[in-house]
């Protein structure tokens, strides 16, 4: 199996189109076609249906497309390895962030990275948790920011901090009381909320479930940035860190209220376990850690012990340490 031509077809099953595709791999429309070709002879399958619109995956083609990411990445990584035995940190570094976290860390992640790592590439994939983790099982991910992950012995996480999460609630509501509230009395406000799988979403009923109640769900809409606009609406509350409010809203429109007994989110620092990590990850994930601490930490822990940091050896999050 070239892999050339498993380049070509994902690049042409990512895009969707063997016209984007053939400008994408700066590449003349009928060799990027004549290459996919050869592919689906060799192995004897049609991987790809043609239409007016473009092209889509066919089952094979959709499992092809799975396993040729890995294998590309692999062979990235295999080639950072020998550059490294050269005595240089380069090659590419797939990491992964929540979207609450991208937008205060990516910036500064990059021009950290550059400075301190002049010949890698950082490329920072959003997503969530639940996605990421499969990513980083696959492959497709070197490193991962995960809040909560699920155990499996695939992935090893270190504890990077820990956050309270609270109630966040309009701030012109005087009425409403900002004084801690039990988690048995969260049960009966209005929440807007993330659809499943989310991180806080899962440990928020997990948490209710062992006390036999239930969220009281007004919304579901996913991204918090839009969760915050819809509480400042008037649409029900929310339940966040605070840091969370802080970066991907305005501060002064909403109050915190504590929740009790505490819920408290894990920030990890995830790796796949079934691959060794590079010295060029390594770097990165010192750059990752020292740059969280930096942005997350300060803000966070300041009056309330809302977050504080955890370091540690790495360890699989089935271990009862991680849960």
């Amino acid at each position: 199996m070239d892999l050339k031509q498993l380049e070509y077809f994902v690049r042409v099953a990512e895009l969707g189109s063997f016209t984007r595709a053939s400008t994408a791999l700066d590449i003349a429309q009928p060799a990027l076609s004549r290459q996919v070709r050869l592919l689906e002879v060799e192995l004897r399958q049609n991987l790809l249906i043609r239409n007016g619109r473009g092209v889509t995956t066919t089952e094979a083609g959709r499992l092809l497309l799975e396993h040729a990411r890995g294998i590309l990445h692999q062979v990235e990584r295999t080639r950072e390895e020998l550059d490294r035995v050269r005595g240089g940190l380069t090659g590419r570094v797939a990491l992964g962030l929540p979207p609450s976290l991208s937008k205060v860390l990516a910036v500064q992640l990059i021009g950290a990275c550059r400075t301190a790592l002049p010949e890698a590439r950082l490329s920072i994939i959003e997503g969530l948790t639940a996605t990421m983790q499969e990513l980083l099982i696959s492959g497709r991910l070197d490193i991962a920011l995960l809040y909560n992950p699920t155990p499996s012995p695939d992935i090893d996480a270190t504890l990077l901090l820990e956050e309270d999460l609270f109630l966040i609630q309009r701030q012109e509501q005087k009425s409403v009381s900002t004084k801690p509230i039990s988690l048995r009395d969260l049960s009966a406000v209005p929440l807007v909320i993330p659809s499943r799988p989310n991180a806080f979403r899962t440990l928020l009923e997990v948490e209710m479930a062992n006390i036999g109640c239930r969220p009281t769900i007004a919304l579901e809409i996913d991204g918090i940035a839009a969760i915050l606009d819809l509480v400042a609406d008037g649409a029900g509350c929310a339940v966040l860190s605070a840091n969370a409010a802080r970066v991907l809203g305005k501060p002064a429109t909403f109050d915190a209220r504590p929740i009790r007994p505490r819920l408290r989110s894990k920030l990890m620092l995830a790796v796949s376990s079934r691959r060794p990590t590079t010295l060029t990850q390594q770097s990165v994930m010192a750059v990752v850690r020292q740059r969280a601490n930096l942005a997350l930490l300060p803000p966070a822990t300041s009056g309330a012990d809302a977050a504080h940091p955890a370091a540690g050896r790495p360890r699989k999050t089935g271990s009862r340490s991680a849960r």
